[in-house]
């Protein structure tokens, strides 16, 4: 796994980039702002879509997140069955500390079928905090 991460900071209701360069990889999704449900809704569909295959949710609401990205996961497949080369795997972290997040995205967040070289730190902020995540996530 790489050890250097890719932070992307959104604002709540933002607009998201294109990230399917990425493809395959993991994501971290801190969330320190309130979002909507319709905006978590796109983010989930959007995680989907650029081929994210673990999504880890810490911070604000984190444990509605995981829901959210399986039913994206599902809508991809019309509701039927999900290759296991695209199953997205998915946690909330919502009773511990951010460092512990970033310790098991790090060391844990391990797909059974994909090798996941990449790890995206998504920051949903309205303020960006790049040093703060990244230096946080390579101290794990």
């Amino acid at each position: 796994m790489s050890n250097s991460p890719v932070y992307l900071h959104i604002s709540p209701e933002g607009t998201l980039p294109d990230v399917a360069h990425l493809s395959p990889f993991r994501a971290l999704v801190i969330i320190d702002d309130a979002v909507t449900s319709e905006w978590q809704v796109k983010v989930s569909d959007w995680l989907v879509q650029s081929g994210c295959l673990y999504v880890m949710a810490w911070g604000s609401d984190c444990t509605t997140w995981d829901d959210s990205v399986d039913f994206a996961n599902l809508r991809q497949f019309n509701y039927g069955d999900i290759p296991s080369d695209q199953d997205v795997l998915t946690t909330w972290h919502g009773n511990e500390p951010l460092n512990e997040a970033f310790y098991f995205c790090k060391h844990h967040a391990i797909h059974p079928v994909v090798d996941l070289q990449r790890t995206v730190l998504l920051h949903v902020a309205a303020q960006s905090d790049s040093s703060r995540i990244v230096q946080g996530f390579v101290a794990a």
